[in-house]
């Protein structure tokens, strides 16, 4: 997964604590639903009210006892056809409310809206207001030829303003 991973966390975790956002992050956490195929994104997250929701050390969440998380992403290396598409679509069912997909090789995220069984595409989080994917996006290409360290000055520095 390489470093797209860590920078968009790192810049989540950033924004979350400067804008006193409550959040709680999950890694490849088992989502199921019945009658829905389940879902593994690699990255998740329960924000605001929701993010006490799961207990600490639960891998695998009953979306019938609970919510779904409020941000998935998935890290895509070799699998940006399927992340776009088929768990995208999976995403919808289960009633995430947004999914974000990183190309790794292009550095680029696209990130979609869910509302109502569907999805569109979106340039600022609804999740983490007033985070533009944009600011996501130069900190993805930042990070390639930059250390973390420098890396995430810059996006405090952005945060911050």
């Amino acid at each position: 997964m390489g470093s797209g991973y860590t920078v968009i966390i790192l810049a989540i975790h950033l924004f979350a604590g400067i804008k006193g956002i409550d959040l709680n992050g999950k890694d490849n956490c088992t989502y199921r639903k019945a009658g829905i195929r389940e879902c593994q994104p690699d990255v998740s997250y329960y924000i605001g009210a929701n993010a006490g929701a799961i207990p600490w050390g639960t891998g695998i969440i009953d979306l019938d006892l609970y919510p779904a998380p409020n941000l998935a992403i998935e890290i895509a290396n070799t699998s940006l056809s399927d992340d776009m598409g088929a768990k995208r679509l999976l995403c919808e069912d289960l009633g995430i409310d947004e999914y974000w997909v990183v190309d790794v090789q292009n550095a680029q995220i696209t990130a979609f809206a869910i509302n109502a069984g569907g999805s569109h595409r979106i340039t600022m989080s609804n999740v983490l207001p007033e985070l533009t994917i944009s600011l996501l996006n130069e900190a993805l290409r930042r990070s390639r030829q930059s250390n973390h360290g420098q890396v995430s000055a810059w996006l405090l520095a952005q945060f911050q303003q």
